[in-house]
């Protein structure tokens, strides 16, 4: 049965599929430790879903077996923005059409799939990032690859640059065996953090980490972080990237048609012009919608505070008008930060 489904899985594009128990994960305590320090900062969801993220039974009643997938983002193409330019940086997932809409797809098919697979009756249920799992600990049991010391999972076969899924199923499915973490004494995730976010091995804190201040964090990002974000305007990838494990990163087929050449370098003065009805139409169908034009906007007056020239400053000025006050909030910082290098 784990071939049939492994073909049928294979079939539809995924990388690499695995199973599982449906037991809670081994990690259920220090899940619930890192909530109560309140390491997940404004992700309310994380908090209100906890029972369930640490009790499949509570997600699906019955559930007797999880099958783990990962799909390979790695774009041969991607190109490093210089810091120093004009442009902006886009994390490498993003420079794709919605991940959860391009899986979710897949993942009803093979879910159909896994429910025909026996005459009794099964039920399946799939999520892509969206529901109350905690998928890295569940890809690890079922040896996808291993949580690294940024919390992120690595997979040998695949490195950083991938997208977990799981179907959740009544169906009873002998487990693979879990993967052992193959760190050893490298910590080059935690030194290239800009903002120290990983606080230790295997700790996050994510008040700290650009990907949730540029994308989590709905409000004001706090200045004094505001310029180790660099040109960066949505996400960060320097922990991943600095993984030796990516040597061995090779491009998947599902989202390859999927990729936006256009977001590889962005121009971050193009981006500062758009007005709601041109942000949503070059972002339709993209992850970076869901941030928001005010979210987005934020972002970009911060990395042109923090690159930007004189060029930049009539552009900026324009927006301290904007009517959303968070935007015109970065802006006037924007201006303050390349006018005292202009002195």
């Amino acid at each position: 049965m784990k071939d049939i489904i492994r073909q049928r899985a294979a079939e539809l594009g995924f990388d690499d599929c695995r199973f599982t128990t449906a037991a809670p994960p081994t990690s259920a305590d220090k899940f619930q430790g890192w909530l109560a320090q309140k390491n997940h900062g404004e992700m309310a969801w994380l908090e209100r879903n906890a029972e369930k993220r640490i009790d499949p039974q509570k997600v699906l009643p019955d559930a007797k077996s999880i099958i783990c997938l990962a799909t390979s983002y790695q774009n041969s193409e991607f190109q490093i923005s210089n810091f120093k330019s004009s442009t902006g940086v886009v994390a490498r997932y993003a420079q794709f059409a919605d991940y959860h809409d391009v899986l979710a797809e897949k993942l009803k098919v093979l879910a159909a799939f896994v429910d025909g697979l026996c005459s009794g009756k099964t039920t399946s249920l799939w999520y892509v990032d969206t529901g109350p799992v905690l998928e890295r600990d569940f890809a690890q049991r079922a040896g996808i690859g291993f949580i690294g010391k940024h919390t992120n999972l690595i997979s040998r076969r695949l490195g950083n640059w991938i997208f977990l899924a799981e179907i959740l199923t009544t169906l009873e499915i002998t487990p693979d065996a879990p993967e052992k973490n193959h760190c050893g004494h490298c910590t080059r995730c935690i030194t290239a953090c800009p903002t120290n976010a990983i606080t230790a091995p295997f700790q996050l804190d994510a008040r700290r980490c650009i990907s949730y201040l540029t994308i989590e964090l709905k409000g004001s990002i706090p200045e004094k972080l505001r310029p180790a974000i660099g040109n960066r305007i949505y996400g960060c990838d320097d922990c991943l990237a600095a993984c030796p494990w990516n040597k061995f990163a090779r491009a998947g087929n599902l989202m390859q048609p999927h990729a936006r050449k256009d977001l590889a370098q962005p121009d971050l003065l193009d981006l500062l012009r758009l007005d709601d009805a041109s942000f949503k139409k070059k972002f339709a169908g993209m992850p970076m919608l869901r941030t928001k034009r005010r979210g987005i906007l934020r972002n970009v007056c911060v990395a042109l505070g923090n690159v930007g020239n004189e060029s930049a400053l009539a552009d900026l000025t324009k927006v301290v008008g904007d009517h959303e006050p968070l935007i015109a909030e970065h802006a006037r910082w924007a201006i303050a930060e390349i006018e005292s290098r202009g002195r």
